[in-house]
């Protein structure tokens, strides 16, 4: 018996568990809770719309971690496709973080 596929609703739940599993290699705290996914939407057919920065324009994970984050969510049940938009506008800073990545890094 075939299971049913996930809700839009579901599909985004599951979107932001797996982007807390993808880390910036040089800090030791998820890319959601550093605050450098900006934006994640899904549609009611299964798309989903990333959009993230990086702490820097210079960052060196800018070729791969866009592509790293888009290729984990291609492989999400429900997932029919994914696009992933960098952008520094606004820039990242440190206020993005949430209370947990301050903590863990040591600011609170």
């Amino acid at each position: 018996m075939n299971s049913p596929e996930p809700s839009f609703a579901e599909i985004q739940n599951d979107v932001i568990e797996l982007l807390k599993t993808v880390y910036d290699p040089e800090i030791p705290v998820n890319i959601y809770e550093l605050g450098l996914v900006y934006e994640v939407k899904v549609s009611l057919e299964g798309h989903v719309d990333v959009l993230m920065t990086l702490t820097s324009p210079a960052c060196p994970v800018a070729g791969t971690l866009p592509g790293e984050v888009e290729g984990k969510i291609k492989g999400l049940v429900g997932v029919k496709s994914v696009k992933v938009e960098l952008t520094f506008d606004p820039p990242w800073s440190m206020d993005l973080m949430s209370e947990a990545a301050k903590f863990e890094l040591g600011y609170l």
